[in-house]
């Protein structure tokens, strides 16, 4: 196996036969390590638009691969999304598109307040703002423009409620719900950024089923047939609205979460799939081996990372099934906005959602981070 990062420190190259320092976003010199090598298939798992670059090239050298570079395209744009998903009547958002301060404005103004503006092709809360009012719009299209790969923004309604997170995988067109769980956010400035996903969901099982049925059009809107996804559906008080979906697996430790509740392996799959190997129902088949588990993300305070201390003490505890630290010493963490913020995860399995919870807070109390802070003046 190949892996490849424009980062020599890439947590993920150890785990590669061999490493390649280029860009997920560098298509064509991912195609001509991938024609040289002569490659069996190539798989983005984690991140949204190296998507559609594997789908492109796989389609280009001939290799298997899940999805089609049509479907890879409407997955990683927000803004095709949402196009396609008011065709297919999967219930979202009121949005609309802008590209500028006056059209952002008058459709925040349509729309109503609070409302959420966006970059359609970014991920990890890149170009995303929570406006709460008009004098904040042209700040936030500042933001969202910034970060756009293509000089446009969506203004979208604001959904209050619960947002939950449906991982599936689809395999010959059959959609195979796996967890659903709570996305438990981080108070303002850091908008929209997970800092617990917490399995099963608190939702009654009516709603649960609801929400299925909303990923599960969506994934059916954009095309996918085979392979995994990941889609964030916001709970409101008219039901449920799909908020994005991504042909992937969720970045969020989600695979790993998978497995330790339910058993079922979603790296495993996703892998086969990218070869172009048949993924059997069976190996789909959910089968609880906990009661509850959870991702807890770690925040760091600001400043240079010296090191990290506590992490055995904190992996001895009962129920922590994982730990993964994201920087080195040296790393400067600046104040908590954004999902690249975030310092590391533990993982972590009760009796109970409940215990889960208790148990990952505990650990996360043992886990220190020391960083040289930068005095005030």
């Amino acid at each position: 196996m190949i892996a490849l990062d424009r980062d020599p420190s890439a947590p993920g190259f150890r785990y590669a036969d061999r490493r390649a320092i280029v860009s997920t976003e560098d298509e064509s010199g991912i195609e001509r390590l991938a024609s040289a090598e002569r490659v069996d298939g190539l798989i983005a798992p984690g991140i949204d638009w190296p998507v559609a670059i594997a789908a492109r090239i796989a389609e280009r050298l001939g290799l298997p691969h899940p999805i089609s570079p049509e479907t890879a395209a409407l997955s990683t744009s927000k803004l095709r999304q949402r196009e396609r998903f008011a065709e297919a009547g999967v219930p979202q958002p009121a949005y609309e598109i802008g590209s500028g301060a006056a059209e952002a404005t008058a459709a925040a103004e349509r729309i109503g307040f609070p409302c959420v503006i966006k970059a359609p092709d970014r991920q990890g809360q890149r170009g995303l703002t929570l406006v709460r009012a008009a004098q904040d719009v042209a700040e936030a299209v500042r933001v969202a423009l910034d970060a756009s790969r293509t000089a446009t923004l969506l203004v979208e309604e604001h959904v209050p409620g619960l947002e939950v997170t449906v991982n599936a995988f689809s395999a010959g067109g059959h959609f195979y719900p796996l967890t659903v769980t709570d996305r438990l956010t981080a108070p303002l400035p850091a908008f929209g950024v997970a800092l617990t996903h917490a399995w099963p969901s608190e939702l009654e099982p009516m709603a649960i089923g609801t929400v299925v049925e909303a990923a599960a059009a969506a994934a059916a809107a954009v095309g996918i047939e085979n392979g995994p996804s990941y889609t964030q559906v916001l709970v409101g008080p008219e039901g449920p609205r799909v908020g994005e979906l991504a042909a992937r697996l969720g970045g969020g430790h989600d695979a790993e979460l998978c497995r330790v509740a339910l058993g079922v392996d979603l790296n495993g799959a996703a892998l086969s799939a990218a070869l172009g190997e048949e993924v059997p129902a069976t190996s789909l088949a959910p089968v609880a081996r906990v009661g509850g588990a959870c991702v807890r993300f770690l925040v760091a305070p600001p400043g240079a990372l010296r090191e990290v201390t506590g992490i055995e003490e904190a992996f001895a505890q009962e129920g922590i099934r994982g730990i993964r630290i994201y920087r080195r010493p040296g790393h400067r963490f600046e104040e908590f906005r954004r999902g690249a913020d975030r310092a590391g995860a533990i993982l972590a399995v009760g009796k109970s959602r409940e215990q889960a919870l208790e148990r990952a807070s505990r650990a996360e109390e043992t886990i220190r981070f020391e960083t040289d802070v930068e005095a005030l003046v």
